[in-house]
């Protein structure tokens, strides 16, 4: 992952309208056929599925400098006894380097970065080396900067020098992301094309295990689309060499990710940009025997403390990606930089029930269904509520409360992919302790005839009030609006000035994304408008907020900042 992927800045809408669905509109894949078998594809296929030890060895300056720890043995055989089959390690090697023009690489950090990848390869881990951050701090300037190709040239060589006798479970990737500055996306591919083919005349000639050693080649920034992909397909078909391997990023629907301009679902737009990435990777590739190795996967902002995504969303992203692996034969690597899939110093699973899906998906389908919470509200009778299952190929069985099995019939009822909750099953649940708190009082799991179980969390709540207040700190400082949530979630925030245009950072929609314009804080009862929001605002026009909750309320909050003051009230 770089600061700035090129993937997330190719971000465009993509038409619905050839989606396939099932009956309960979830999404049904195309089915993909196996491409040609040969020692390339089976070598990759054994890589998956693959791991990032991202932020460490490619932090800038040194290895911890992003909050990481030390990558030690304990941390590596957790990743391979948790199922993954390869690790991709990120290295970035400026500032470790000495001066034109013989960049020399500092030896001891070459000794730590095949210290880990030696470490990695004595638990049967296939290892994947690159030149990570390098890719924007200096070889984006190629086009302009005369040193840029023997730099890289000369950092290749030494690597190339320096792993020669490593066996072939380890794997050399050209670059990452790249990109070029102040050039057409052509111009990029014929640069990029020119430093690719420099690092596998430079490996190829390199003596020991390198005459055979498997190398990644990317597209420009690591992106899948149809002229990116065609340029990767006629520079793999140039070098006419049976051990390469074809690379992409996949991240995601870039709006989904960020929740921004109202995409706050892993709807049908989000489905098909999937599909349309890794369909067209296995047109291009793996349909004609050249394996394809998705170096970095995820979702933009899946990361614990995001908050911006309903948790049933992002399972259902992770399972259609595991899906679409399996179905165009393409391997995964999932982006961990620390803050996604483990904690480094626990070794264990930062986000469970999202891990469990992940791994899940390497070997089957789950079913999953519309939504992961119903809403009962606190002041209105209870009624009958009902969920679309998305059976994915499976069958509903059961529905369970924690260990109690449900009475189909008294407690909910099943019409074809229609789940409905009654409404008594609901009252008991909302009231067994008493009085109804705000917030969950059940979780519920729909059980299928394979996969994991569905968790649907059952939440009493109440319209969200908010109110008035007056900061003087200016933009400076985060403005909190004062928030009861009585149960439900922030979902979105609308953004526009009394003349109807656009207030906030992204002025091309008036939803604004999560995060970066605002925030919900829970446990400290306020919806939080940051100062970089504040600051793009103009001084003495009224905002009129609309903000969305999960649950489907909404309320209207108006923001005017003045000066060094910002007033908001509720008309």
């Amino acid at each position: 992952m770089t600061v700035v992927g090129l993937a997330g800045l190719l971000f465009a809408g993509v038409s619905a309208a050839a989606l396939p669905a099932n009956a309960a509109g979830a999404i049904t894949a195309s089915q993909s056929t196996a491409g040609p078998s040969n020692a390339a594809t089976r070598f990759v296929a054994d890589m998956q599925p693959g791991y990032n030890i991202g932020n460490t060895l490619d932090a800038i300056p040194t290895e911890t400098s992003w909050g990481n720890p030390l990558i030690n043995q304990q941390y590596l055989q957790k990743i391979k006894s948790l199922g993954y089959k390869s690790i991709r390690l990120p290295v970035t090697w400026s500032g470790h380097e000495g001066a034109a023009p013989d960049y020399t690489i500092d030896p001891a950090w070459t000794a730590r970065v095949k210290q880990v990848a030696d470490w990695a390869q004595a638990d049967g881990l296939i290892v994947v080396v690159n030149v990570h951050h390098d890719s924007w701090q200096w070889i984006t300037n190629m086009a302009t900067d005369p040193t840029v190709r023997p730099h890289y040239d000369a950092i290749w060589t030494q690597i190339a020098g320096a792993f020669k006798d490593e066996p072939r479970s380890l794997v050399f990737e050209a670059d990452n992301e790249q990109s070029f500055a102040g050039v057409t996306d052509t111009q990029g591919e014929t640069l990029l094309n020119e430093l690719q083919t420099d690092f596998f005349t430079i490996v190829r000639g390199t003596p020991g295990a390198n005459s055979t050693r498997y190398l990644m080649l990317s597209t420009l920034g690591d992106t899948a689309s149809q002229p990116l992909d065609d340029a990767l397909s006629a520079e793999i078909a140039s070098l006419h060499d049976s051990h390469l391997i074809a690379s992409f990023h996949y991240y995601g629907y870039w709006p989904f990710g960020v929740n921004i301009a109202g995409v706050n679902t892993f709807d049908a737009t989000s489905q098909q940009n999937m599909l349309d990435a890794f369909n067209l990777m296995h047109t291009e590739f793996v349909a004609k025997g050249i394996p394809v190795y998705a170096g970095e996967v995820g979702l933009y902002n899946d990361y614990k403390a995001f908050g911006g995504l309903e948790q049933g969303e992002v399972l259902k992203y992770y399972e259609l990606l595991g899906y679409e692996a399996r179905t165009t034969g393409i391997t995964l690597s999932y982006w961990d930089d620390g803050g996604r899939i483990l904690d480094r110093t626990t070794l264990q699973p930062l986000e469970p029930s999202i891990f469990a899906a992940e791994q899940a998906s390497w070997t089957r389908c789950s079913g999953t269904a519309s939504n992961d919470t119903v809403y009962v509200p606190k002041a209105s009778p209870v009624a009958d509520q009902s969920l679309t299952l998305n059976l994915n190929g499976l069958k509903f069985t059961a529905l369970y409360n924690g260990h109690q099995l449900l009475h189909q019939g008294r407690d909910y009822t099943v019409s074809g992919t229609q789940l409905t909750l009654k409404a008594a099953l609901l009252t008991k649940l909302t009231t067994q302790a008493g009085a109804p708190a705000y917030g969950v009082n059940a979780t519920l799991s729909a059980h299928f005839s394979r996969g994991l179980p569905w968790q649907i969390n059952i939440v009493t709540n109440a319209q969200p009030a908010l109110t008035a207040a007056t900061a003087t700190g200016g933009t400076s400082s985060a403005f909190t609006i004062p928030t009861q949530f009585n149960g439900d979630t922030l979902s979105m925030m609308q953004s526009v000035y009394a003349d109807g245009t656009n207030a906030g950072q992204a002025t091309w929609t008036a939803y604004q994304a999560y995060n970066s314009s605002f925030s919900a804080d829970y446990a400290n009862n306020g919806i939080v408008l940051p100062s970089a929001y504040l600051a793009s605002l103009t001084d003495g026009k009224r905002v009129t907020l609309t903000f969305h909750f999960w649950s489907g309320a909404t309320a209207t909050y108006y923001v005017t900042k003045s000066g060094s003051t910002v007033t908001g009230t509720l008309s």
